[in-house]
């Protein structure tokens, strides 16, 4: 294509993606939306699916400064998907953990928390300091940060695979593979305020900084004392993804010490190789080591935690395979099953893992004509996947949810490897057919993933589970509940433990209703289908509070399996039962208990 044409072209995907983000700035959401791909504006999808085919194309055959701006291109697009929440003005995003993290934010704020006494206070920190600078709300500075922790991921992805191989048509592939957003799986991770998948993103960076060590010379750039400026690199950005969450520092210890295993053996066993030439990574994963574990030791959550995932291992109804059993009966009953789930949350990850491992398999039995340097890139983080793999079967014997995040910090490694072995598979489909022909099924096939990954980064009733989208109304709801409630009484939700909200309006250190006696919790299932409305909480006084979410989650995307409509809508003939609260997203009734 000449230059002309192509500038042409450029702009048209740039103006369609500008035009896509002010379609949806100029629709915001004006009630609670169980998916935000169903409500999001027609003509947004149009202009990011003409911004996301150009960039692709384009990515694939181009070079140079023209491939930037297509990695630009479909970074952009992405990231605005990323960020339709913000853009779309939700009041907030995410009903579980998100909703605690906003809490602990709060708690910055008042005072009633310092960041230093979180186990990983840096979504909040920067956070609240956005939110004193820039005079905008908490719950958008929360949002926020969201965007502001995933660009990371799109921009250090292919720059670390420019530093591993130099190859453009490796980086152009790896650019895209990032924009499938292989890390997030909805299982054990999410995209939201959800400080162990923020910590994802971040990963890339210090994989960079790693590289960059171990490939760039530095004798003539030292740092005071002798320090190599590569080496603090790699640690100051190695801290900052301990503050964001430890658990993904964990793994990049645990990577760092695979390296500096593989480089004591090729040591012992090499003369003349170019990972005995690479500067060695043994004094960084001690000083990695050292800081994880100080930090974590430290901190009761991190013993807490330890303590349940040790219980897991040797308890029968606690670890992965329980709670699939469990998963797959459910789904089941609404409709569904684990296999139909497999392919809408893992059909491309599983595709791009095998693709994966085919090329390392063929690199090591030196099938393929790749740089020895390159192959001792790939050696390093292909048998890294090694011990981390054990991670995993330690975490899914254990705690189900660790499984997945685990899965998800495996998944970056594996974006960075897949841009290199997706371009050697290009490279050699090319020797069959033409170039053009060879980057055509190439770019078909990453828009395919493409379009499977994006499908699922947010919930929606495509995965069985509803948008975690927090209306105003939801909001000042149990804002008001919490203002007008009798002291002891707890709030109990409808299929859900609302005390995520009192985390997310009152700050999770603060005196409130999650410190009173029965605290919050839900209704009994068989109680209140019956009818028992009174008996429905322990015998307890009690408030039931229920949202549209609410609603949404129990009748429609669970289709009734365990709340019904009849069953909610006696309540309002309940004669112990008040409605003290109402507006068109959220309702709670003070609910008597029998003999009172």
């Amino acid at each position: 294509m000449k230059r002309a044409a192509l500038d042409i072209v450029l702009a048209i995907g740039y103006l369609a993606v500008a035009g896509a983000v002010l379609v949806a700035r100029a629709n915001p959401a004006s009630a609670y939306e169980s998916s935000i791909y169903a409500a999001s504006p027609t003509m947004t999808w149009i202009g990011l699916a003409i911004g996301l085919a150009i960039a692709v194309s384009t990515t694939i055959a181009c070079r140079g400064r023209y491939q930037g701006i297509s990695i630009g291109l479909g970074a952009c697009a992405v990231t605005t998907i990323v960020g339709l929440p913000f853009i779309r003005n939700y009041r907030f995003a995410g009903a579980g953990d998100a909703l605690s993290h906003l809490g602990w934010t709060r708690d910055i704020v008042n005072g009633a928390l310092l960041p230093h006494e979180l186990f990983y206070p840096g979504l909040h920190s920067i956070a609240s300091a956005i939110h004193f600078v820039g005079g905008v709300s908490l719950e958008r500075s929360v949002l926020l940060m969201v965007i502001v922790f995933f660009v990371p991921f799109l921009i250090f992805v292919p720059l670390t695979v420019r530093e591993l191989s130099g190859n453009a048509l490796a980086v152009g592939i790896a650019a895209i593979i990032s924009w499938v957003v292989l890390p997030i799986n909805n299982i054990g991770t999410h995209m939201g305020a959800h400080t162990n998948s923020n910590a994802l993103f971040l990963v890339p960076v210090v994989l960079f900084a790693l590289v960059a060590y171990m490939r760039r010379r530095d004798d003539l750039e030292r740092l005071p004392l002798g320090i190599s400026p590569f080496s603090a690199l790699l640690v100051l950005t190695s801290l900052a993804l301990l503050f964001v969450h430890p658990q993904q520092m964990a793994s990049i210890v645990v990577l760092v010490g695979s390296i500096s295993v593989i480089q004591y053996l090729a040591r012992w066993r090499f003369e003349d190789h170019p990972m005995v030439d690479h500067p060695t990574t043994y004094a960084h994963t001690s000083v990695l080591g050292l800081l994880a574990g100080a930090w974590a030791l430290s901190n009761e959550r991190f013993r807490d935690a330890i303590g349940g995932l040790v219980a897991g291992v040797f308890s029968e109804d606690i670890g992965t395979g329980a709670e699939v059993t469990q998963r797959g009966a459910s789904l089941t009953e609404v409709g569904g099953s684990l296999a139909e789930l497999f392919v809408k949350l893992f059909l491309e990850a599983a595709i791009i893992g095998l693709i994966v491992g085919v090329f390392l398999l063929v690199v090591w039995l030196g099938w393929t004509k790749i740089d020895l340097e390159t192959k001792a890139f790939c050696t390093y983080f292909g048998l890294a996947l090694i011990p981390l793999g054990g991670m995993f079967l330690v975490y899914f014997v254990g705690t189900p949810t660790m499984a997945f995040r685990q899965v998800g910090f495996i998944y970056v490694v594996l974006t960075i490897l897949a841009g290199i072995a997706i371009a050697h598979m290009t490279m050699g489909l090319s020797r069959v057919v033409t170039t053009p022909g060879a980057n055509a099924l190439v770019a078909t096939m990453l828009a395919a993933f493409l379009i499977l990954g994006l499908m699922t980064i947010y919930a929606s009733p495509l995965i069985y589970q509803p948008n975690q989208h927090v209306t105003d109304d939801a909001m000042n709801g149990y804002e008001s509940s919490y203002v007008h409630a009798v002291e002891d009484r707890p709030h109990v939700g409808f299929g859900a433990d609302p005390f995520r909200f009192d985390h997310g309006i009152n700050g999770v250190e603060s005196d409130s209703v999650s410190t009173t006696p029965y605290e919050s919790g839900v209704v009994n299932q068989t109680e209140f289908e019956s009818g028992n409305y009174s008996g429905a909480y322990d015998g307890h006084d009690y408030y039931f509070v229920v949202s549209e979410y609410d609603t949404t989650r129990e009748l429609e995307v669970y289709d009734g399996l365990d709340h019904s409509e009849a069953a909610l809508e006696g309540v309002e003939r309940e004669p112990n039962a008040n409605k003290v609260i109402s507006n068109d997203e959220f309702r709670m009734y003070a609910i008597t208990a029998d003999g009172e």
